[in-house]
């Protein structure tokens, strides 16, 4: 009865998505992430490095609406080079390879971040569902399983060890009009909030360095209320 609920509902579609993404490929490939950057950074000693951005930034737009090419869907996300790839056999697949794209990512200020970003690549399987007349998704229910992919996933991942420190859910909805930078600008303030998280580190590891400690009124004012990280909940979509 569970069961035939469940399937009415459609509640076991983004259920089941996110297990796979985490089993499939989270799993696999970020455990791997941080020494990837590592390697990159070593090789690119000219670009400033912040460990607490060796992460994979995995965007989630509730609308499902994903670009392959992120650089038309912000002209301020380049391109910079790949990096280092994973290859292992997979179900039948010998030397199957995983790989990151790393992004230089330009704020207001023109300032350049660097990042390793992508789409959580399920949300496309939600988006087709919902244009195919046999899945039968509305544009409501695409966005409650979003939702409910969101929430799931990130509950897989607070569970996982392996996992732990390596990655960055960016989930948000895109604004009624259109604005050519919202995307830069949303992937910016969470890399603004890792870098915060950095100094933080370093002022508790060195109390009485001048060169990095901040007093915590000095950090306060760095971080505004609409910038600290948001819990992922059914009410607050």
């Amino acid at each position: 009865e569970m069961s035939e609920m469940s399937e009415r509902s459609k509640q076991n579609a983004a259920h089941g998505l996110a297990w796979s993404f985490y089993v499939g490929y989270l799993k696999i490939v970020l455990p791997r992430v941080k020494k990837s950057m590592e390697e990159f950074s070593r090789a690119n000693p000219n670009l400033p490095a912040c460990r607490k951005t060796w992460k994979l930034h995995i965007l989630i737009p509730l609308s499902c609406d994903i670009y392959d090419d992120l650089e038309k869907a912000d002209s301020n996300i380049q391109y910079v080079t790949e990096l280092t790839e994973t290859i292992l056999a997979r179900a039948g697949i010998k030397k199957r390879v995983y790989k990151h794209s790393l992004y230089a990512i330009t704020d207001e200020e023109n300032q350049l971040w660097h990042c390793a970003v992508e789409y959580a690549t399920p949300l496309q399987t939600l988006y087709a569902m919902s244009q195919d007349e046999c899945a039968a998704f509305s544009r409501e229910e695409r966005l409650e399983q979003a939702k409910l992919f969101c929430r799931t996933l990130e509950e897989i991942l607070k569970g996982s060890k392996e996992c732990a420190d390596t990655y960055r859910l960016i989930a948000y909805e895109e604004p009624e009009e259109a604005e050519p930078h919202f995307l830069s600008r949303e992937i910016v303030r969470h890399l603004r909030q890792e870098h915060h998280e950095e100094i933080a580190v370093l002022e508790r590891s060195h109390p009485h360095s001048p060169s990095t400690a901040l007093d915590s009124a000095e950090l306060n004012l760095q971080i505004s209320a609409s910038d600290l990280p948001q819990p992922l909940r059914s009410d607050g979509f």
